[in-house]
């Protein structure tokens, strides 16, 4: 197949690009700056970009399928892996994450293009970030639309080169992890390298009903105070003290993040962390064949103890190590 990726040197759609490669299939970059794209991919990656066409697309621009059509002539499927942290200027939420993708599914369907549009998971109409609800008015316009579609929505993503993966790992390794109070809900998290295997799988299954709708994470169920003490455990050391942070004071940092354009931080990620942000039906592993490489290191669990077998007052508490590991009794007066 020849194969377009929009969004091809970016942090998701540079692995989809290489693992398109690597299933031999000929493959065509979109990106904004096509001189600039090769300067940004990791040096293991660029093996597979030297001879990959670069064409120069502008999402902004992008908003009726007439202006698609000449660009996707010669190609048998596309996928969509752009999208923006925050606006700037005429790259807006609405014109990058609805009307060019649904302009794009119009113009997949008269062509008859294979179209696998990557999403993200946690989406509600209730939500009030307008970064969360240009994504929903995208994927209702193309399940509605004509396409040979698969919309694709992964739980947070792992690995080399991201913005938000480096940040994370960066902050993993504070002694001090400031968690939002809201921040309960629980992720998925992948490796991006099994996202790119994924849906390059999903650009050869077409014109099926079951693979319309893929929501695709890792083995691991974590919050963010969990996730954050995961990557911590790979580097060892000791867990790091975590600090709330009350709703109104991290509801004012993420919209201070948004307005400085500082840090992964956003109003809209502070909405999905909210709650679950995980598959109800992973299909990684069948996409894959195989497990999901794991992400992050092995969390120590803590057992409370059984009032009835372990009172406080005899000086009885439980804990665990990492999973398997068999619970210790601390000596009397000891503490926790």
């Amino acid at each position: 197949m020849r194969v377009m990726v929009l969004g091809g040197s970016g942090f998701i759609g540079r692995h989809v690009a290489a693992a398109l490669r690597e299933r031999g299939h000929s493959v065509v970059i979109g990106t904004r700056h096509p001189k600039r794209a090769l300067k940004k991919l990791p040096p293991g990656l660029r093996a597979h970009f030297h001879d990959m066409e670069l064409r120069e697309t502008h999402f902004e621009s992008l908003t009726t399928r007439y202006v698609w059509q000449p660009l996707l002539e010669d190609v048998d499927a596309v996928v969509n892996a752009v999208g923006i942290l925050r606006e700037r200027g005429r790259e807006t939420y609405d014109r990058v994450h609805n009307m060019a993708p649904t302009a794009l599914s119009a113009a997949c369907e008269r062509l008859k293009l294979r179209l696998v549009h990557v999403s993200a998971l946690g989406l509600r109409p209730q939500a009030l970030s307008g970064f969360i609800h240009s994504k929903i008015l995208a994927e209702r316009a193309i399940a509605a639309g004509g396409a040979d579609y698969s919309i694709v929505r992964p739980s947070l993503l792992d690995g080399d080169g991201g913005f938000g993966a480096d940040w994370i790992r960066r902050v993993a390794r504070w002694p001090v992890h400031f968690i939002p109070s809201e921040a309960r809900g629980r992720m998925a998290p992948l490796d991006v390298r099994d996202l790119g295997e994924a849906i390059a799988v999903l650009c050869e299954r077409g014109d099926r009903v079951e693979w319309r709708e893929v929501e695709l994470g890792g083995s691991a169920k974590r919050t963010m105070a969990q996730y954050l003490a995961s990557m911590r455990a790979l580097h060892g050391g000791r867990p790091a003290l975590r600090i709330p942070i009350p709703r109104f004071l991290a509801r004012i940092t993420a919209h201070l993040c948004d307005l400085a354009h500082f840090s992964p931080f956003s109003f809209g990620h502070l909405e999905l962390l909210r709650r679950d942000n995980a598959p109800r039906k992973n299909l990684l592993p069948v996409l894959l064949g195989r497990a999901p490489l794991p992400v992050g290191g092995e969390l120590p669990t803590l057992r409370r103890p059984n009032p009835r077998t372990s009172p406080l007052g005899a000086g009885r508490a439980w804990w665990a190590g990492p999973s398997g590991a068999r619970p210790v009794r601390r000596p009397s007066g000891a503490g926790p």
